[in-house]
């Protein structure tokens, strides 16, 4: 997820248009997935459709397609267009549609005024800081099908008035949490850490400030911007976390985007609960190595983050959703939606491919 996402509501470029060749009795597709610019992609599986969320930014877009490798074509239609006035008003992102408690959710950042605060705001920030505003916001849909079900406003989550984006949902134990990119304070202006608190409920966070826990803070030279910079903190970030559950061996990982969103570098790195509560910072083991998936140049692929992830039609294989750009000079506004399948090392933990174009064969069951 990004800082300024205004721009790609503002920009339009010319992008690789996706090649799907399965309705002419081909099996293979290139990349990006879908022609127009996009970020920040979510997509799961449901009763034989694919169903596809990305910034917009205005409002909420569910996307529904048959295939995964082919969204030009894809049934789009509008879920939320908020009123003017409100906190969730403008700058919406990186939407993200769950099934939980037997009622469909979409959990989303916004913020009231176009990602631009006022001086009397901004001058408490160590650092230039557009997002402060920006907060978690709840729909719920009031039906089983997410085609056809209505969602509305339902609340903001409580991130205890401080900057928040790109909040999802991780499952454990019976219990729900929401994880989600934060500051250490509310002017602070970066670093983007990732915050975890417990939920009573998908829209109601039950633990107070002081129980709300930091679980990884960008603190490797490829979680910063620029590349292993000693100072200045600014847009270093961890953001876009999401769950990753192996299964075969039931291991749980949180894939999340490090270093700056419109930067080359932008790349996915991996926490794995090693320990019983999501809750405990020690609980946690974070892959320090280095980037699990990550730019390719040779390929101009550059900017890799903000993933999902969902299995082929047949349940055989485990794919990635993911934005990349080829042209890293054009920041935010290059990005472009691209998937490719995955696998598992013998140690459990997700093994990913380097990114690329294509041709790949299509995902099996398609």
């Amino acid at each position: 997820m990004a800082i300024l996402h205004f721009l790609l509501c503002c920009v339009s470029l010319a992008s690789l248009a996706a090649s799907q060749n399965y309705t002419n009795g081909t099996t293979t597709f290139t990349n990006p997935i879908l022609s127009a610019t996009g970020a920040d992609p979510w997509v799961i599986r449901h009763d034989g459709y694919y169903y596809m969320t990305y910034t917009t930014n205005d409002n909420i877009t569910l996307l529904r397609s048959t295939v995964l490798t082919q969204w030009d074509d894809a049934e789009t239609k509008a879920l939320f267009t908020p009123s003017p006035g409100f906190n969730y008003s403008t700058d919406l992102w990186a939407p993200e549609m769950h099934y939980l408690s037997d009622k469909w959710y979409i959990i989303f950042t916004a913020d009231p005024r176009s990602d631009s605060p006022p001086p009397e705001v901004d001058m408490y920030c160590d650092f230039n800081c557009p997002a402060v505003h920006h907060r978690m916001f709840v729909l719920e849909g009031d039906g089983a099908d997410p085609w056809t079900a209505t969602f509305t406003y339902k609340s903001q989550l409580d991130t205890y008035d401080q900057f928040a984006i790109d909040g999802t949902y991780f499952q454990h134990a019976d219990s729900l949490y929401h994880i989600y990119s934060c500051w250490y304070r509310a002017t602070d202006a970066w670093p983007a850490n990732l915050c975890i608190t417990k939920l009573a409920n998908p829209w109601t966070v039950s633990s107070n400030f002081s129980e709300r826990q930091i679980i990884s803070v960008p603190s490797n030279p490829w979680e910063k911007t620029p590349y292993g910079r000693p100072f200045n903190d600014r847009l270093s970030s961890n953001e876009g976390p999401q769950q990753l559950t192996n299964p075969t061996t039931g291991q749980n990982f949180v894939i999340y985007s490090a270093a700056r969103s419109d930067n080359r570098n932008y790349c996915l790195g991996q926490l794995e609960l090693v320990g019983d509560d999501p809750m405990n910072p020690s609980d946690w083991r974070k892959n320090n190595q280095g980037c699990v998936f990550y730019q390719n140049p040779g390929e101009q692929a550059y900017g890799v983050g903000h993933a999902s992830f969902v299995q082929s039609p047949d349940g055989s294989e485990d794919w990635i959703v993911y934005h990349g750009m080829r042209d890293p000079s054009n920041g935010w506004a290059a990005r472009t939606i691209r998937t490719q399948r995955f696998t598992w090392n013998d140690d459990g933990t997700p093994k990913f491919p380097r990114p690329g174009y294509g041709p790949y064969q299509v995902p099996s069951g398609q």
